[in-house]
């Protein structure tokens, strides 16, 4: 007589999920080894690589190949095969009469090129992710990624030419719309950020948007303050509190709680002097609102974009900014001439202190158990990292 009793399935392992300049790569945890698996996709450029948490077996990857352009790779069996998007993301064309993009001050007639960030739509939202791309635009898939459209609200607003600052000088990489954020709680009130613009918010499903810029400095733009022009470099709704966002600037590390206010606080004026709070990544506690971690780089005039001194740090904050404090125990004491990029610094929600992992421009993943109290090295040699995400597949 046949059982009744369903087959057990296996219990999920922690999986670390990287993109690089060269493919995909999925680094799994077995005990207190880690093993590598990949490349998927070898020699393309891999910017973002995350599971889907709703359902727990959908992977998406952007890919920029050498002569294929940009795309979107996805999986519906936990990455043991893949396909591409039927269609991946791309402005709409030029309207009627137009010659050149930009002319009626939106999107229309740009051309993608990096799809740059992912971000899995609501909780209430099955099948719906958003993407970034470079130049600045912003798409929505409503089928778990297999075809991308353009979100018009913001794409084919009348002032995106002038937000995206489409024509000037670009930052060094390019200019990038990352930092999709949708807010736990509304699946309608959405949060974005993008270099060379800054960051902004809808609260109507990205039908209208938003600058959402008030206390950020510009530097590098003398004169008064502006609406838009900023450049954020990774900007988070904190896991722990969604009326809190925190952002690393080109200009510094701040801090918003929307129960006061629209004005962002420079936090990162706390920082040691001859480190400076300027970096890329940054990341939050699971559990506590007031503790987030930062890796400061190098931001001086010439902008080498290595470690302070050569000597690697990353630095954490449990008072949301009144005090920081320096996590360096196992990383290199010199000649650390790497730095973390915007998506390459991931928490992982274990028990009793959440673990931190980042990737960094030489191609090594560093491991920090207990917040970031020791870290070690769990792999090397692999092409520059551009993103890690942790999670359980």
């Amino acid at each position: 007589m046949p059982s009744s009793k369903r087959p057990r399935r296996a219990p999920l392992r922690r999986v670390l999920l990287v993109g690089t300049a060269k493919g995909a790569f999925l680094v799994w945890s077995k005990g207190r080894r880690w093993e590598i698996e990949g490349p998927h996709w070898l020699g393309s450029k891999v910017h973002d690589f995350r599971l889907d948490p709703r359902d727990g077996r959908t992977l998406l990857m952007t890919s920029t190949g050498g002569h294929l352009g940009p795309t979107v790779y996805r999986s519906t069996n936990r990455g043991r095969t893949w396909r591409e998007a039927s269609r991946p993301p791309a402005f709409a064309r030029l309207a009627r009469g137009r010659k050149k993009p930009g002319a009626d001050g939106t999107s229309r007639g740009v051309s993608v090129a990096v799809n740059f960030f992912l971000a899995p739509g609501h909780a209430r939202e099955p099948g719906v992710w958003y993407l970034g791309t470079s130049p600045q635009g912003l798409f929505r898939s409503e089928d778990g990624g297999d075809t991308w459209k353009g979100v018009n609200g913001f794409n084919h607003n009348p002032t995106y030419w002038k937000w995206s600052g489409q024509g000037q000088v670009g930052t060094p990489d390019g200019s990038f719309l990352h930092s999709i954020r949708v807010d736990p709680r509304d699946p309608k009130h959405l949060y974005l950020s993008m270099s060379q613009g800054g960051t902004f918010e809808s609260t109507t499903g990205g039908k209208k948007w938003a600058p959402l810029n008030a206390g950020v400095a510009m530097d590098f733009f003398p004169g008064p303050p502006r609406e838009y022009g900023h450049d954020p470099h990774c900007m988070i709704i904190h896991p722990a509190d969604p009326d809190v966002l925190y952002q690393q600037n080109h200009c510094g590390i701040y801090r918003l709680d929307r129960r006061t206010g629209d004005t962002w606080d420079r936090i990162g004026k706390k920082m040691p002097k001859r480190v400076g709070d300027i970096g890329f990544p940054i990341a939050g506690h699971p559990r506590d609102a007031n503790t987030v971690w930062v890796f400061p780089m190098d931001g001086t005039e010439r902008w080498p974009r290595t470690s302070p001194d050569g000597r690697a740090a990353v630095y954490r904050t449990q008072d949301g900014g009144k005090r920081w404090q320096r996590l360096d125990a196992g990383l290199p004491k010199e000649h650390a001439w790497w730095t973390v990029k915007r998506q390459c610094f991931a928490v992982e929600d274990v028990r009793p202190q959440p673990a931190l992992v980042f990737g960094t421009t030489s191609g090594d993943i560093w491991r920090g158990a207990n917040g970031g109290e020791s870290f070690e090295r769990i792999a090397e040699h692999l092409p520059q990292i551009y993103s890690i995400s942790a999670a359980r597949l």
